[in-house]
């Protein structure tokens, strides 16, 4: 069985709404009958991408099927974009952090194998949301631990500012303020306390190019991180769940 609902963590949380976004879709597995009825299942947070101007659907519920049918609850985050600036999709990213783990128990969510994913600026997202979640724009939301995702999968993420990169999804989440678009860089963020990483791209992206995740990587490698790579010698932006 699945439970679906929609939630505005603004609302949820009482606080004032800062952008369009902060709406989560819950597709939480259930178990089923009488058979094993304390059993909790892993989470995956979806943060679709859009160059932080939109919420692509494509890599929204899509994606949660897929993972539905292994065994995985999900929560899509309908984030706030352009003209929202950052911290306003980070913090909406820590407050769905924060209702899956405090929800964990009716959710039937293991509040210890939560896992974030992202897509393109989404990925930034992800990877903001995996190195950033102590950092005083988040503060307030709830402590570290509750933020901190169990481990981070990134998906063609848009990550390097400097260089050959996706210079539109900066300018949306940051404005033209260069030094905050250098602090937002993720191969600048990687922690040497990271959870565990996921990465994939395409060799041919010619939207978001393969440069961004190669850095990611390398800073992932230099601070000892257990990730893995995988650049796919083939393939458009936007591949989603890479099928027709």
């Amino acid at each position: 069985m699945i439970h679906t609902e929609t939630i505005d963590l603004y609302q949820h949380f009482s606080q004032a709404k800062a952008g369009d976004g902060g709406m989560v879709s819950v597709y939480a597995l259930e178990p089923i009958g009488k058979v094993d009825p304390n059993r909790r299942f892993p989470a995956i947070l979806i943060l679709p991408g859009g160059a932080y101007q939109w919420v692509s659907p494509r890599e929204a519920e899509p994606v949660a099927m897929r993972f539905l049918s292994r065994g995985f609850s999900c929560f899509i985050l309908s984030y706030s974009c352009a003209p929202a600036r950052f911290p306003t999709a980070l913090r909406e990213a820590a407050m769905a952090m924060r209702f899956i783990r405090e929800n964990a128990n009716d959710l039937h969510v293991d509040p210890e194998k939560v896992t974030a994913l992202g897509f393109s600026a989404g990925g930034h997202l992800c990877g903001t949301l995996g190195t950033l979640y102590d950092a005083e724009e988040v503060l307030d939301i709830a402590p570290s631990s509750v933020i901190r995702p169990d481990a981070l999968i990134l998906c063609y993420p848009v990550s390097s500012s400097q260089g050959r990169t996706h210079y539109e999804s900066f300018l949306s989440l940051c404005g033209d303020d260069p030094a905050l678009m250098e602090r937002l860089s993720l191969d600048r963020l990687v922690r040497r306390d990271m959870m565990p990483v996921f990465l994939w791209h395409t060799r041919t992206d010619d939207s978001v190019p393969v440069d961004g995740t190669l850095k990611l990587a390398s800073a992932l490698a230099d601070k000892d991180i257990p990730f893995s790579l995988h650049v796919y010698a083939y393939g458009r932006h936007g591949l989603a769940t890479a099928d027709d």
